[in-house]
């Protein structure tokens, strides 16, 4: 029996999520797609040798739970098939993986010839085959349209390269840019053995293993401390989905149960629409990450991301509904159907528990660029991270965040260096700034959404669109009201304008052509009357609120010189609060 050294315990948790951060640097700086060099779309992670979670780095949150379930599927497929230098890659979404472009690389751990851990990373990646390039197909309807799929299989066995198995792969991908960033999730796996192994060597395995267990536990304990503190009861919660890529007009519900008893807390989903027969739907895995980040957000920060966490928190999300569709449907959309389930969710707790609840997130509605870039005569692909990135909604006591992107991202998903974007694309940026009203008024505001304008360089530009918000804005709480609406145009050189569908394929865009975006702001939360004056002054004079906003939304009345007119404010307000 190992007795369990509260000092050696913290070191333990410290030192895995060391370890997971540096894997995370070294695919930041060995990628060289930007989805992944610049934009960090991608989780490091290290997990036992059952496949539970030892800690992650989850530079994007929708990937909080898409690694610990494909190693138990890799776990039960190869048995006592894994061997030392083996290097497993999976993309399938039919066995557990959350998202097609989204592949991972899981290498085991050993120590003295005893399997103690694995190393894994997974990262989206610029192609994965299919029928479109860049892997958004918005036509499909089954998956062979829209991906490659690679369920569990060594490309490194013992140690040695399975050229076969390699060649295989690649063959079916088109950029060779993608065969350098599955190398660099390789790396980065290395590393991770590298260290966890040391750790393990340093300490002894049964010592590992005493500690790791203690760590679950008591991760375990904080996270029911978490649940204990809502209410008992059973609360409900709705949003909506538009347009499945094949039926206009076409709109499902995202219905949300949860059951708080005690310490344990039950997302059931089984209320949800039935899955699409078009190209909006979710997997297993998708949306069982879409429920972790969501919850995440509403307890202490500071808990560590293992096993231990998700322990308590019971997940109903049945087969054939939009959230987890069964095979073949397509599926690749289903990591941004987060934005609809994290509403639901805090339109269900938000009466429970109001001071950790915020209003409405900006859903995403996102451009992807493909083309031949005319000066380097190479393909490209882009997803325009800069103009998807809407504000967050506000919450008791703090204002939304400006420009944070969609809550499946929470700040993760980075923008784009300016002049690296005009170098690896043909395209010309000509604005890209925060979009003032944008933000939901309310006590707290919304957090701006962004304006940006862009010239199309190279002929014949395909653009896939693909998101939500153009429909329905997103919602305030509490008094608080929502946004705008998202939007994308082109304006051509003869001086028509196009504006896309939310689920769309553009073809032939001439060079020159003019695109355009606005991503909404947050949702505000409270009454906006109720807002301080100082506040709504210092908005407008910072050019985040405008004037006739700040009269019509929140009774404060301007100066010519931008000053509050405090007598006519209160004048305003008492009429207005009457």
């Amino acid at each position: 029996m190992v007795k369990i050294d509260k000092i050696l315990l913290s070191i333990f948790q410290r030192a895995f999520k060391s370890i997971t951060d540096e894997m995370s640097i070294s695919l930041t700086k060995t990628t060289r797609s930007p989805i992944l060099c610049e934009a960090k779309d991608f989780v490091t992670g290290l997990y036992d040798a059952e496949g539970n979670m030892l800690e992650q780095t989850e530079n994007l949150p929708i990937l909080s739970f898409s690694l610990g379930p494909v190693c138990k599927v890799i776990i039960d497929q190869y048995g006592d098939k894994i061997h030392e230098g083996d290097v497993i890659i999976h993309n399938d979404v039919f066995s557990m993986g959350n998202q097609n472009n989204d592949v991972a690389i899981f290498k085991p751990i050993f120590c003295d010839g005893t399997l103690v851990g694995w190393s894994a990373a997974k990262g989206h990646q610029a192609d994965i085959g299919g029928a479109v390039q860049g892997g958004y197909n918005p036509n499909a309807t089954e998956v062979w349209q829209e991906a490659l799929r690679i369920p569990a299989v060594k490309i490194y066995e013992r140690g040695k390269l399975r050229q076969d198995v390699w060649n295989l792969i690649f063959a079916n991908i088109r950029l060779s840019i993608v065969q350098e960033d599955i190398k660099a999730q390789i790396g980065a796996c290395s590393l991770g053995e590298r260290r966890l192994n040391a750790l393990v060597s340093k300490y002894g395995i049964d010592c590992y293993e005493a500690h790791k267990q203690e760590l679950f536990n008591s991760t375990e304990k904080m996270i029911r401390a978490e649940i204990a503190s809502i209410p008992n009861g059973t609360y409900e919660g709705s949003s909506m989905v538009y347009f499945d890529g094949k039926h206009k007009g076409s709109k499902f519900e995202i219905k949300a149960k949860i059951t708080v008893k005690n310490e344990d807390i039950i997302f059931d989903f089984s209320e949800t629409s039935l899955q699409t027969n078009g190209f909006v739907n979710g997997t297993y895995t998708s949306s069982c990450s879409a429920i972790t980040l969501t919850f995440l957000q509403m307890v202490n920060p500071d808990i560590p991301h293992n096993q231990g966490m998700i322990k308590p928190l019971t997940y109903i999300v049945p087969e054939g509904t939009i959230l987890n569709a069964s095979y073949p449907k397509a599926t690749t959309f289903g990591n941004h159907l987060c934005p609809q389930v994290a509403d639901s969710i805090f339109k269900a707790l938000g009466p429970a528990i109001p001071k950790r609840v915020t209003a409405g997130w900006n859903h995403l509605l996102c451009s992807l660029f493909t083309g031949d870039h005319p000066r380097t005569g190479e393909k490209y692909v882009d997803i325009c991270f800069m103009g998807l990135k809407g504000g967050s909604g506000a919450l008791e006591g703090d204002d939304g965040y400006d420009h944070i992107g969609m809550i499946d991202a929470s700040g993760g998903l980075l923008d784009q260096d300016y002049e690296m974007y005009e170098q690896q694309t043909p395209h010309l940026i000509l604005k890209h700034e925060y979009l003032p009203d944008s933000g939901g008024v309310g006590k707290w505001r919304g957090g701006l959404g962004v304006e940006t304008v862009i010239k199309l360089g190279g002929d014949n530009t395909t653009m896939v669109v693909f998101g939500d918000g153009d429909v329905e804005p997103n919602y305030g709480l509490f008094g608080g009201k929502g946004s705008v609406l998202n939007n994308i145009s082109l304006t051509y050189p003869d001086g028509t304008v196009q504006v896309p569908l939310s689920k769309d394929i553009v073809e032939g865009i001439p060079d020159g052509t003019i695109y355009k975006q606005i991503a909404g702001g947050g949702g505000g939360y409270g009454n906006p009357l109720e807002r301080d004056f100082k506040s709504v002054a210092e908005d407008v004079q910072n050019e985040v609120v405008g004037v006739k906003q700040a009269c019509e939304e929140y009774s404060v009345i301007m100066t010519s010189d931008l000053k509050i007119n405090v007598e006519k404010t209160k004048d305003l307000r008492s009429i207005h609060q009457l």
